[in-house]
């Protein structure tokens, strides 16, 4: 149970800090039912089991990259098989608009010069998720939101999904291509970029072309490297508004697309649909977590995926079930996400909660799933790992040194894994990255005997 001193400390201002719940067009009823719950929940009784750290799992230096503008939204983060970093994040300075990339100058770090992607002209829709981002060799692939050019004061967040392309390793950026093909004057966006095993590009975002009340999920491909995009097609519909998609696809092609999706009564649950025929079609959605969870607004909290070599498809996610606390849960699938196994909660504080999951799966079935922990007066980056695809998971492990937020990870085919959130500083913020390299999972299991 949540401690009621540290409720009657800070209790109020830990709900005023939770960002992205844009509380204040909640409702009065859901406001007064998140209270109830961070006061007086009990936890789910179903914690996931904790091991011991893995002798031999080694973290590299900090790499910070310090930004003196405005605002900033990021980062994403990439990291390739030679261990080179990249970012890409957006920024604002006096009034102008940029979507930035960088890529480290050497393995794990220093990061090289910022590289603007847009044009001059070209004037990027202001969101609160990073631009979606994916790295092959010299191949660098960029999702951001462009401002409608036909924006209207009845339509002012109108957005197109905007693919750029850089073919020199992110030193230049070719013109931008439309991924949206309706000419609406809407939003197109909350998007995610994945490359599968045989170059494809997989997209993924929320459209509410058709004009109903609640939009639906999207995606799109790539088959010639970023030059044109495919005709668009809708997975499903009644989709969560503001939570971001996200993709990804097991080493038998099998791809994934997971989302937040309504259901009568305004409840609210992960779901993940499949296609089998590389991302033409899709399946019915499943749920994941039977959260049960009833939220009459956005919650602005994005699922994460990862596969393993063996198919074993991973899912993180956040919600706050039916006694409204909330937690940070993971769940498998071996069977293409046609069943999910029962979930695991990953977060163990009870004087703090949890948001943002992110996830990264390397071929060995090793995973790290780092988190947001915020408290009455800070926010931390937690990172938790599993060496035994996800049976057991180390304790929450705090990463950064100051007030931090949108963690993100990724990991590269030999299993090192990139680490990156932002740190609030005077003047102006921080993306600080950070390398992980854990033990295989032979010698993992090894350690454990």
């Amino acid at each position: 149970m949540y401690g009621l001193a540290s409720v009657a400390d800070g209790g109020k201002t830990m709900l005023q800090s939770m960002r992205g719940l844009r509380t204040s067009l909640m409702p009065r009823r859901a406001k007064q039912a998140l209270c109830a719950g961070l006061l007086f929940g009990l936890l789910p009784t179903m914690p996931t089991a904790l091991a011991e750290s893995p002798a031999g799992m080694q973290f590299g230096p900090k790499v910070t990259t310090e930004h003196k503008v405005k605002s900033l939204v990021g980062p994403s983060v990439q990291i390739d098989e030679a261990g080179a970093l990249s970012l890409a994040w957006m920024e604002e300075n006096k009034e102008v608009r940029s979507v930035m990339y960088a890529r480290s100058l050497e393995p794990g770090g220093p990061m090289g010069a910022s590289v603007r992607i847009n044009r001059a002209e070209d004037i990027p829709y202001w969101r609160q998720e990073a631009p979606a981002l994916v790295v092959q060799g010299e191949d660098v692939f960029v999702t951001w939101g462009l401002a409608h050019p036909k924006a209207t004061p009845e339509q002012p967040f109108a957005t197109e999904l905007r693919l750029s392309h850089s073919k020199d390793g992110g030193r230049t950026f070719q013109p931008s291509i439309v991924v949206n093909d309706d000419p609406g004057v809407i939003q197109h966006t909350f998007d995610a970029l994945h490359r599968d095993s045989e170059g494809r590009l997989h997209v993924s975002w929320i459209d509410g072309r058709e004009g109903k009340k609640d939009p639906g999920t999207y995606v799109a491909r790539s088959l010639d490297q970023g030059q044109t995009i495919t005709k668009n097609a809708k997975v499903d519909e009644g989709t969560c508004v503001c939570c971001r998609t996200a993709i990804t696809s097991g080493p038998d092609g099998t791809v994934y697309v997971a989302w937040r999706k309504i259901f009568e009564g305004n409840v609210r649950e992960t779901v993940v649909a499949r296609s089998t025929d590389h991302g033409e079609t899709f399946g019915s959605s499943v749920i994941v977590g039977h959260d049960k969870w009833v939220f009459p607004a956005c919650p602005h909290r994005p699922a994460s995926m990862g596969v393993d070599r063996q198919g074993r498809l991973y899912i993180v996610w956040y919600t706050e079930g039916t006694d409204e606390i909330p937690a940070v849960y993971l769940a498998f699938s071996d069977d293409r996400g046609q069943t999910f196994s029962p979930k695991q909660q990953l977060n163990v504080s009870k004087n703090t909660f949890p948001d943002h999951p992110q996830i990264a799966v390397d071929p060995e079935g090793r995973l790290v799933v780092i988190w947001e922990e915020q408290g009455p007066v800070k926010r931390d980056v937690v990172m938790s790992a599993s060496t035994d695809r996800g049976t057991t998971f180390t304790g929450p492990q705090k990463l950064n040194e100051r007030k931090s937020q949108t963690p993100v990870v990724a990991v590269n085919r030999h299993g090192l894994f990139a680490m990156a959130w932002m740190e609030h500083g005077m003047p102006g913020h921080k993306i600080v990255m950070q390398t992980l390299r854990m033990p295989s999972v032979t010698a993992a299991a090894a350690a454990g005997q």
